[in-house]
Order: C-alpha cells, then sequence, then structure tokens
C-alpha cells in the first residue's frame, strides 16, 4: 500500500486496485462490474466462472484488513441487467448478510443505469453523482467538481511500462491530474484502458502486492 495526499484527503491507496479514506473509515472501490461473466455467458461466449465470488472475496479481505465501516462503489457495481442472475443475486445476499453492520453506498455509473439498482434486500444506499464527502466528491465519470477534488472510475486506467529486454507490461494503475483521481476497475473480470497522462500528473501502479509511483519526466 502506499499513502498520498489529494485535496487535503490522506488516501490509502491498496494493490488489489482500492483506496481507503481512513479519516472516513471508508473503502472506495470503482467499478466492480459483478455479474459480467454470466453477462457474456448469457448472450453465449465462454468466459470463466467465479469471478464473483473472487470479486468478493476480494472485498471481504479488504474490509477486514482495512476496518473500514463503510464502502462506496464508484459506479458501475453491477454489469447489465442480465446480472439480476440467481446465482449473482445470491451470491450477493450471503455476501451482505455476513457483513450487515456495514454501510454501502453507490454513486451510480453508466452500466448501473442500464442494469438498474441493486436488489434492496442489500441495503445499499444509491445516489447520483457527484456525492460529497469532506473535500472529496465521488463519482462515476472523471470530471471537474467546483470546490471539491473528485475521485472516479470508469475509465480502467492502465499504463504500459518497458523492461530492458524490449519486454512491456501493462499494469492498472491509480491516475491523478489536477483535482480529479482515477481509481483502476476492481472487478476481477474487466478490461484495461490504455491513458496518455499529460504533464504533471501522477501514476500509481499496483503489481498486484504493492503500489508505486511511476517517476515522470
Amino acid at each position: 500500500m502506499l499513502t498520498t495526499d489529494f485535496g487535503g484527503a490522506s488516501l490509502v491507496l491498496l494493490p488489489e486496485k482500492a483506496v481507503f479514506l481512513p479519516a472516513d473509515h471508508t473503502l472506495l472501490i470503482a467499478d466492480a462490474h459483478i455479474g459480467k461473466a454470466v453477462s457474456f455467458r448469457r448472450w453465449g461466449v465462454p468466459v470463466p466462472r467465479g469471478t464473483t465470488a473472487e470479486t468478493l472475496g476480494l472485498l471481504t479481505a479488504l474490509v477486514e484488513r482495512t476496518g473500514a465501516r463503510r464502502v462506496v462503489f464508484l459506479g458501475d457495481f453491477l454489469h447489465s441487467e442480465r446480472s439480476h442472475a440467481p446465482g449473482t443475486l445470491a451470491a450477493l445476499a450471503a455476501w451482505r448478510a455476513a457483513h450487515r453492520s456495514l454501510e454501502l453506498v453507490l454513486v451510480r455509473g453508466n452500466h448501473d443505469e442500464r442494469a438498474g439498482d441493486p436488489p434492496a434486500g442489500l441495503d445499499m444506499q444509491c445516489v447520483d453523482e457527484p456525492w460529497r464527502l469532506g473535500p472529496l466528491a465521488l463519482c462515476h465519470h472523471p470530471q471537474a467538481v467546483p470546490g471539491a477534488w473528485s475521485l472516479a472510475g470508469h475509465l480502467h486506467p492502465c499504463i504500459a511500462l518497458s523492461g530492458r529486454a524490449l519486454d512491456r507490461l501493462r499494469l492498472p494503475c491509480f491516475w491523478f491530474s489536477g483535482a480529479t483521481g482515477v481509481l483502476p476497475a476492481f472487478g476481477s473480470f474487466t478490461g484495461m484502458q490504455h491513458i496518455r497522462p499529460q504533464p504533471g500528473d501522477r501514476l500509481f501502479v499496483s503489481t498486484g502486492d504493492r503500489v508505486f509511483e511511476v517517476p515522470r519526466a
């Protein structure tokens, strides 16, 4: 993990591609895309099984390790309306039953518009962007918010690092540009989009077990 200051807020960047706000006991998760695999299978696309369980298991580990009292999903919690499959909803219900005291907030994203809000039984507060938390404006789409520092998702950002053997490795990254920060996608079955940072931007990549800042010229 790595701690950085963003608009006066202390952000702990986690190698699991999430952010913890210690002052608010809050875990930020962008782009979980739960139910994406089952959505693909319903279209006849052969994709791996068990991705929902993997995503929820990772979320459990982070809640336990950080002691988070609240989880805010920065959009795209469910992938599509087909994510309301019985098996997916049963897994979510079981996860919620094991974390009943945890406050859950969903800042709606573009996929949430198509999927609809999660079932009421998950007891999740669903809000439109931006959702203010201290100096931060929590969003799904990266955007400037007057009088605030915004954190968002949506882009699934990554960069390519080159090695001495002319190899290239694509790694998910946290991207901070001015007063806007973008988190990498959290879900275990999500793609990545190569970004084009500008001078002055800060990039932090996750290798899966640690986070480090990429030196910028």
